[in-house]
């Protein structure tokens, strides 16, 4: 029997050396293979269809590789299994609904193959098409680095005398392939035993902890072992493009709500006499060091699992760092949903503390912004505040029982999304201005023609830059958008909000700022990037310390022209005619409201050009538009400045012209010829109030 508090009471599973078979049978139970569409009556053998293993992961949904379910033709797979010992196989048609990285379209091989390899992380979401009764294993909400011990439970399926069965092992954690400059192709190294044909994408089991927490990929060619790839991965599966307006919107937090209300679901009726994937937790020790038992996890999880999701990774970061004692969450890939912040949580060991974090946590789930509402939700927060209250009552302060009493009281009021969004349970959210934002760093290699060194990071509006992953090995310019698309893309997901995509500034130095990223494609069905989101550039060259007359004299511009009425005037550019850019005296004589123009600025600029910018810069201006590219004729030059001019002038503000770019690329993407005066326009935007990392030229807000 269960408690209130999720506790196990006398008459529960016993503890004993069984703990690990149970913990076998319950992998081996969720762990299912897969065949081709029409698998008829000879699945086995050479001329079969068997695919590869996988295993559920919740209700009606299957995790494995995605070299195993798209090695055939189209999308649709057949998923067999067994519920228990001698009960018989159940086979039930699937489809492919999600896969990373996705194959191109119109193809069904990997993307970007090596070697014929699928790259990873190579998962693949299988959901089944018609309602079945089965197992599900329990996924682990903490990243892979988090394993609890030097070993790992496997199960899967092989080819065995020309029949198919079912085989399970233990392999030991032997480190990583990949790492701190490929994030994305991380995997787990495993070894001790021999990974037979036909096991890839089974489940790999923490035998510490009595968790999922990855799936096998690959086994060693001639060797001991092969690979996992972490669990965690899956957070990197397509955002939806607009704010979700129900739980199917999106697949990640469809799969994870099914997963926790199903382990929640049989915590509470505990049908027959079997263990539970808790009760293993439990005999194993893995809630000793911990704010919760297992029981009292799994609970909690499917009391979360009900509210709908957070609106975005942004403001579960942002929620996250606001409680107190948390600074920073820097996992890769960031956490995404109510289970995930919980896992970010587990870094602080178990004690009072802990458990009022683990508390005010859920106080901020309750009253987080919405994406959508239910006619549940509301019982679901109350249902969460209940688990909260008898929890807090049973075991913590007085003071602190009162602290979320009126957070209670407080968010039961607030049914307004903009009044969640504007009072959080805990701190305050960052101001207008504030919002963090995607810097891109490229470092040219002198010595390496078009080659460069990289770095991805977030910049917090505090001017700290976390970074997200480098590469000091070289890339060419034609291979970057491929290199980076995985980085990117988790950058842009810890700083973007629905309909409101976060600014990407790409630093280069001064001969590089024609390079144009907006127009890298990420994905070859995308827009380019630049319009899908703001992107600016800033240069990157070391600056010489300015004096105090200087920075006083750059302080008033900048808050003359990021918060105001702008107008654009013209530097290089007379009746068709380049002009010399003029000098930084003449410069500092415009008015601080100007936006300088360079109407010959071109794609590879020579040193008269770069030199130009630099006087611009030198004269105070940290915003300026750039027309990159060839030559045109005069009268195309004359649109241009007009263009120009009026589009500056209807900003109210230079903080607005990132954003209005982008609109202009977009149109130009669209095919609308009113916007094409501005096609390969850049956009200078240099923020004195946060600085490249080492560049030491912090202007105080005025």
């Amino acid at each position: 029997m269960i408690d209130g508090l999720g506790r196990v009471e006398p008459g529960g599973p016993a503890d004993g050396g069984t703990t690990r078979s149970a913990l076998r049978d319950l992998v081996m139970a969720a762990t299912v293979r897969i065949h081709g569409p029409d698998h008829g009556y000879v699945p086995e053998g050479p001329g079969g269809s068997f695919l590869g293993s996988g295993f559920f992961i919740a209700p009606s949904w299957v995790l494995t590789c995605a070299h195993v379910a798209l090695q055939g033709e189209g999308r649709d797979v057949t998923v067999i299994f067994e519920t228990g010992p001698r009960s018989g196989e159940t086979s039930v048609p699937g489809t492919v609904v999600a896969a990373l990285p996705e194959p191109a379209p119109g193809e069904s091989g990997p993307p970007g193959a090596r070697g014929g390899g699928w790259p990873a992380p190579d998962l693949a979401l299988v959901q089944l098409r018609r309602p079945v009764e089965h197992a599900c294993v329990y996924v682990t909400e903490r990243p892979a680095a988090f394993f609890g011990g030097g070993s790992v439970l496997y199960s899967g399926w092989t080819e065995v005398g020309g029949r198919l069965k079912r085989l399970s092992g233990q392999l030991s954690v032997q480190g990583t392939v990949g790492g701190w400059s490929d994030p994305e192709d991380e995997q787990v190294r495993l070894g001790g035993d021999v990974l037979p044909p036909g096991v890839s994408g089974g489940p790999a089991v923490d035998l510490a902890r009595g968790e999922v927490v990855g799936v096998l990929k690959s086994q060693l060619v001639g060797g001991m072992g092969g690979t996992s790839i972490g669990i965690e991965r899956l957070r990197s599966l397509p955002v939806p493009a607009a704010m979700a307006g129900a739980e199917a919107d999106d697949d990640y937090q469809a799969v994870f709500h099914a997963h926790d209300r199903y382990h929640a679901d049989r915590q509470l009726t505990r049908a027959g006499t079997g263990w539970t994937w808790a009760d293993v937790q439990n005999s194993l020790g893995a809630g000793t060091d911990r704010a919760l038992s297992p029981q009292q996890r799994i609970l909690l999880l499917g009391k979360l699992a009900e509210l709908p999701p957070p609106v975005s990774t942004h403001s579960l970061l942002d929620l996250l760092v606001r409680l107190p004692g948390v600074d920073r969450v820097e996992r890769y890939p960031a956490p995404r949903s109510w289970r995930d912040g919980l896992g970010a949580l587990y870094e602080t060991r178990g004690g009072g503390a802990a458990l009022e974090l683990v508390l005010r946590y859920c106080m901020s789930a309750i009253a987080a912004e919405r994406p959508y509402v239910t006619g549940a939700t509301a019982a679901a927060e109350e249902a969460l505040w209940d688990w909260v209250k008898f929890v807090a009552d049973d075991q913590l302060s007085r003071n602190f029982r009162n602290e979320i009493a009126l957070l209670w009281s407080a968010a039961r009021h607030r049914t307004d999304r903009a009044q969640r969004r504007a009072a959080p349970a805990y701190g305050e959210r960052p101001r207008a201005g504030e919002r963090s934002f995607v810097l891109l760093e490229l470092e040219p290699r002198g010595w390496e023609r078009d080659s460069y060194d990289w770095r991805v990071g977030v910049a917090r509006h505090s001017g700290e830059v976390l970074p997200v992953a480098e590469d000091s090995r070289g890339t060419s310019g034609t291979a970057l958008p491929a290199r980076l698309t995985g980085s990117l893309t988790e950058a842009f997901r810890r700083c973007d909000e629905p309909d409101s995509p976060a600014v990407l500034q790409v630093a280069v130095v001064r001969q590089q700022l024609g390079l144009e990223v907006e127009a890298w494609r990420l994905a070859s069905d995308e827009p380019p990037l630049g319009a899908l989101r703001p992107v600016v550039v800033r240069c990157s060259d070391r600056e010489p310390p300015l004096s105090e007359e200087e920075a006083r004299e750059h302080r008033s511009r900048w808050s003359r022209t990021a918060g105001a009425a702008v107008r654009a005037e013209v530097v290089d550019c007379e009746d068709g005619l380049r002009v010399p850019v003029p000098q930084e005296e003449r410069l500092r004589s415009l008015a601080y409201e100007t936006v300088p123009v360079l109407c010959r600025y071109a794609a590879r600029p020579d040193g008269e050009t770069a030199a130009g910018l630099g006087r611009v810069v030198g004269g105070g201006f940290h915003v300026a538009l750039l027309r990159r590219g060839a030559s045109r004729p005069e009268s195309v030059c004359a649109e241009f400045h007009r263009r120009a001019v009026h589009t500056v002038a209807e900003a109210a503000g230079a903080e607005q012209l990132p954003r209005i770019l982008m609109e202009l690329r977009q149109g130009v993407h669209a095919g609308r010829t009113e916007m094409f005066w501005s096609d390969g326009v850049a956009l200078f935007y240099d923020d004195p109030h946060h600085p490249l990392p080492g560049s030491g030229q912090l202007l105080e807000a005025p």
